[in-house]
Order: structure tokens, then C-alpha cells, then sequence
């Protein structure tokens, strides 16, 4: 999830500002000078780098445990199992791709255009396949909980999960397609390189409308969640309130500044205006910022499924969540 760059003469002075501003600033330079440099240093690089190196050293550790351990799910369905473990997996792929994002943000890419290409594509991937297993457990919980159905059978259940990374997978091959080597002032960078603004516009509004779905899918299947929760004697305490309402939260705060700055993008290609400058910065955060829900996601899910699982032996005395 790095810089994108455009053929076009505007984009590609974008794209040269950014490497110019990434690498160390000439001694020889008057302070006056140094200081958007360095500030454009610190926020497209070593702010980033910081987010990501938090991301990997406590998601790492917090996914695999979620996996080995595997917390409060004594009493979840195989699906719920699944879905549980596919995000931990899935998460658990991306963030240990960082080390290598975080070195070509400090450093350069030394690591070759195959090593770019693959690494580009397993994190979308991961993020996507990541996504999705959110997106499978909200209706899944949504369908057992407020509408009292069971679904997916032992095949069904696999041929989903086989589903899921299907799509994931065919949605991250533009991701790896235009990925290339870029070198500029002996700095070298895996970015995407775009024939044609109309390929960015295209990869960017898939991305974009994709992630939005989700996000609507999550929200409502939760609201309603948390509607019908409450609605019941038994279950409404301030904890459970808390827990689904911070899986809704989290996943909206982290993703909505990456989605929004997306779709500015878009309109900033299509009318050829000057708000691309400033949003080149603004996104080197915000990409930063979709690596902290796959951290979190483990601790959210691991707390909620508990919760969850209480509704559902109340409600049906049984393993269903």
C-alpha cells in the first residue's frame, strides 16, 4: 500500500516531490529550506513507519496467540470457529509483510521487482480476505442472533471460506499488475505505476466501493444486533453495549479516513486539480492507519465472541454462536 504515481507530467512531479522529500536532507541547505522538507519527511515516512512498527510488534504476538489459544471459543460454532481463525490467518499474513514497508519507508527497496509484486499482493490479500471475514461475521451473527437461522453446512462452510479468498484474491491482481520499481535520486521505491489516470480512477473506486459495502454490511448487522441485545432483560448490561459497540467503531474509524481520501482522489484525477498534492500526505497516514485493525481485530473478537455466545445459549440453549 504504497505511493501511487500516474504517467502524466503532473503526477509524476507528485510522485518525484515525494522522493525528494523522503530522503536525508542536505547539510548545505539553509534551515529555511530544510524545514518543509523535514516536515514532509516526517509525514510521509517516519510517522508511517512508526504506526507500522506498533502495528507488528503487537499484532504478531496477539494474532498467533488468538490462534494457538484461541480464546472463548469453547462454545462457538464451527463457522464462527472459521471465520475466527480465517481472520487471525488473514491478518496475522498481512502484518508480517511490515518489517519490509517499514525498511523501504526508512531506507529504499532493495528486496527486487518479483519480491515487490508478491509482497504487494499477499498484503491486499490479507487485507482484503480481512475485510470479508468481518464482513461474514457480522451476517453470520446477524442471522443467528436477531434472526434465530443457522446457516452453512460442514460443506457449505468451506466452500464459503474458499469463496472469501477467491474474491480476495482476484481483487488484489491489479495491485500486483501495476506494481513497479521506481529510482529517483538513488532512492527506490515499490509503487504502482498507472498507464493512464482512468486505471487509477478504476483500481481506486474498486478499492473504494468495495471497503464501503462492507463497512454498511458491518453497521447495519450490528446496529440491529445491538438493537435486538438489548431488547432482552438478561443481556443488557454496559459491557456487552461497549464490546459491539467498539467492533463497529474500530472498524469505521480505521477504514472510513483511508476510503474517503480514496474517493477524493478519485475527483482530484477526474477534474486534474491541486488537492492531489495535499492528499499524497494525508494518505501515506491514513494507509498506515488500516494496518491497525489487524491488530486489533483479534483482541475485539476474542472479547465479543464471549458475549455473543451468551445470547445465543440463552436464547436457544445451545452452541451456536
Amino acid at each position: 500500500m504504497e505511493f501511487e504515481s500516474l504517467t502524466d507530467t503532473r503526477y509524476q512531479r507528485v510522485c518525484r516531490m515525494e522522493e525528494l522529500n523522503s530522503s536525508v536532507v542536505p547539510s548545505n541547505i539553509s534551515s529555511s529550506d530544510k524545514h518543509p522538507l523535514f516536515v514532509a519527511w516526517v509525514a510521509i515516512r517516519l510517522i508511517p513507519a512508526l504506526v507500522l512498527s506498533l502495528c507488528f510488534l503487537l499484532g504478531v504476538p496477539g494474532n498467533i496467540a488468538v490462534i494457538i489459544l484461541r480464546p472463548n471459543w469453547q462454545h462457538m460454532s464451527s463457522l464462527s470457529q472459521s471465520l475466527m481463525l480465517n481472520l487471525a490467518i488473514s491478518d496475522l499474513l498481512c502484518l508480517i509483510t511490515l518489517p519490509l514497508w517499514i525498511y523501504m519507508l526508512l531506507y529504499s527497496w532493495t528486496f527486487g521487482l518479483v519480491t515487490c509484486k508478491l509482497i504487494a499482493y499477499v498484503v491486499y490479500c490479507s487485507l482484503y480476505g480481512s475485510v470479508l471475514t468481518v464482513t461474514a461475521l457480522s451476517v453470520q451473527r446477524y442471522l443467528q442472533v436477531v434472526k434465530l437461522q443457522k446457516i452453512f453446512s460442514q460443506v457449505g462452510r468451506k466452500r464459503m471460506l474458499v469463496l472469501l479468498w477467491l474474491t480476495a484474491m482476484i481483487l488484489s491482481v491489479p495491485y500486483s499488475v501495476f506494481r513497479q520499481l521506481s529510482n529517483e535520486d538513488h532512492w527506490t521505491t515499490c509503487i504502482p505505476h498507472y498507464s493512464t489516470p482512468d486505471q487509477q480512477m478504476a483500481v481506486l473506486l474498486t478499492e473504494s466501493l468495495s471497503g464501503l459495502v462492507s463497512i454498511i454490511v458491518v453497521g447495519f448487522s450490528y446496529i440491529s444486533l445491538h438493537i435486538k441485545v438489548n431488547e432482552a432483560a438478561f443481556f443488557n448490561n454496559p459491557q456487552t453495549t461497549r464490546l459491539v459497540t467498539s467492533i463497529i467503531v474500530t472498524f469505521f474509524v480505521l477504514w472510513m479516513p483511508y476510503l474517503i481520501t480514496n474517493m477524493l482522489m478519485v475527483a482530484a484525477i477526474s477534474r486534474n486539480n491541486e488537492i492531489w498534492d495535499s492528499l499524497m500526505y494525508s494518505q501515506s497516514i491514513v494507509r498506515a492507519l488500516v494496518f491497525v485493525n489487524s491488530f486489533m481485530n483479534p483482541l475485539l473478537y476474542a472479547f465479543a465472541s464471549g458475549n455473543m455466545c451468551t445470547v445465543c445459549k440463552k436464547r436457544e440453549h445451545g452452541y451456536c454462536c
